[in-house]
């Protein structure tokens, strides 16, 4: 399944890595990128934190990286990820198509970002677009920015999100306990403290309004980061 990481390019193919947390797209996209002469599958994983340190390891010219994953966000793993390999280019590829995940997405140091609804022709166009250093946007998500700016309205970060307050290592605490993780857990998956776990529980409650794992749950399927 993984290609070795001595160069940057397989030939002349684009060295791509997929993030997704379904095991049957994940399949699926690799069965339709094989197809592709220029294009070359070198890695795959279901867990965006596990995907930082083979993305570090092997390289890619183009990371496919979907938003809704257990424990750690899609639009939190692009700084990790960026950090890990700088010179990769980022392509979300999700089902969510709110201009606020594209705000935060593109903000956050992605490159493109595509609808998973696209026509498979377009999932390679995007790959080939960024891999060459320019952005990308589904044509779904570039008519929905197009109108709000001939409405008038500011390209801002969503401004109704409570997340956006919150600090990248608070995302993270928020995500676990959203899942239903003890700050014990919390402790153990991140490497901090007892202590530490429990103040971050403390401040994510009091800015996100949010005093049980039920409600930090809803908040988190409401913000896209968690599947119902």
């Amino acid at each position: 399944m993984l290609e070795s990481p001595n160069s940057s390019k397989v030939g002349n193919k684009v060295r791509v890595f997929l993030v997704d947390d379904q095991n049957i797209l994940r399949a699926a996209f690799k069965s339709l990128l094989a197809t592709h002469e220029r294009i070359a599958v070198v890695g795959d994983c279901g867990d965006a934190r596990s995907a930082i340190d083979r993305i570090a390891l092997l390289l890619p010219d183009v990371v496919l990286l979907d938003i809704s994953m257990p424990g750690l966000s899609g639009l939190d793993a692009i700084r990790p990820i960026r950090e890990a390999h700088p010179r990769v280019r980022i392509l979300m590829l999700t089902h969510h198509e709110g201009e606020n995940f594209v705000d935060q997405a593109m903000r956050a140091g992605a490159d493109g970002y595509l609808s998973k609804d696209s026509d498979p022709g377009e999932l390679i166009l995007g790959i080939e677009t960024v891999s060459e250093g320019r952005p990308y946007l589904s044509p779904k998500v570039a008519g929905g920015l197009v109108a709000r700016m001939r409405r008038g309205e500011p390209i801002e970060p969503g401004g109704a999100s409570r997340l956006s307050t919150l600090t990248g290592r608070e995302r993270e605490v928020f995500q676990l306990l959203a899942l239903g993780k003890s700050n014990k857990d919390v402790a153990r998956e991140l490497d901090i403290s007892l202590g530490t776990a429990k103040k971050h529980r403390e401040n994510l409650q009091r800015k996100l309004d949010c005093h049980s794992t039920a409600e930090l749950a809803r908040l988190a399927i409401r913000e896209g980061l968690m599947q119902s």
